[in-house]
C-alpha cells in the first residue's frame, strides 16, 4: 500500500494529481527561493497565511499556504511525505474526490489557524495540514472502515498517526493547528468521499 515500485513514468501515469503537486511545491521553491524571482517572491508575500491579513479581507491566503514551503527541507519533507502516502488514496478515490480531499483538508487547517487568533500577525506555510487530511481519512478508514485496509496496513497507519501527533508537539516551528485541524478536516470529510468505496483496491 505504501511501498512505491512504480518507474518514473509509471507513477505520473497513475497518480497525475500527485506528481502535479509535488511538481509545483518544486517550481515555487526554485522560483522564490533559489533564483529569488521578483515576481515569486512577490507571489510568496502574497500567498502565504498570514491571520491578521485574512481577517482584513485577504481570504486567498487561506488556500495558498498549501502551496508555498520554507526552505529545500520543507519542501522535500512534504513532498516525500505525499509521495508516501497519497497514491493510495488517489487510487482509491480517484482524481476529483482527492483534490478536493487534499484542498479542503488543507483549508480546513488554515481556517483552524486562523479561528484560534485572528488578529494575530502570524504568518505559516506549507502543505502539513492537507498531508494530516489524507492521515485523518486513514483514521476513518482505520476505525469506521477497516474492511479497505488489510492488517499490514492498519498497523502501519496507526503507528504513523500516532508518530505524526507526537511529533507535532515536539517540534519546533510546527503550526501545531494546522496539523490538527488538517487531521479532523480529514476525518469529516471521509464518510462522504468513501461511502460508495468497495474493498479491494490494495489487492
Amino acid at each position: 500500500m505504501f511501498l512505491r515500485t512504480e518507474s518514473f513514468n509509471d507513477f505520473l501515469k497513475f497518480y497525475p494529481v500527485i506528481a502535479f503537486i509535488i511538481a509545483v511545491h518544486i517550481l515555487l521553491w526554485l522560483m522564490m527561493d533559489v533564483l529569488s524571482l521578483p515576481f515569486a517572491v512577490e507571489w510568496k508575500q502574497l500567498g502565504v497565511g498570514n491571520n491578521y491579513l485574512i481577517s482584513q479581507g485577504e481570504y486567498w491566503r487561506l488556500i495558498t499556504p498549501i502551496f508555498l514551503h520554507a526552505g529545500l527541507s520543507h519542501t522535500l519533507f512534504n513532498s516525500f511525505s505525499l509521495v508516501l502516502f497519497g497514491p493510495a488514496l488517489e487510487r482509491m478515490l480517484g482524481k476529483t474526490k482527492f483534490i478536493l480531499a487534499y484542498l479542503l483538508a488543507g483549508i480546513a487547517g488554515n481556517i483552524g489557524t486562523y479561528a484560534a487568533d485572528p488578529g494575530a500577525y502570524y504568518s505559516h506555510l506549507g502543505a502539513s495540514g492537507a498531508i494530516f487530511g489524507l492521515f485523518g481519512i486513514y483514521a476513518y478508514m482505520l476505525f469506521a472502515r477497516k474492511e479497505l485496509l488489510d492488517q499490514v496496513s492498519s498497523q502501519i497507519i496507526g503507528v504513523i498517526i500516532v508518530l505524526g501527533l507526537i511529533m507535532t508537539f515536539l517540534q519546533p516551528n510546527i503550526n501545531v493547528l494546522g496539523h490538527l485541524f488538517g487531521f479532523i478536516g480529514g476525518i469529516a470529510l471521509a464518510p462522504p468521499l468513501l461511502r460508495n468505496i468497495k474493498p479491494g483496491y490494495f489487492r
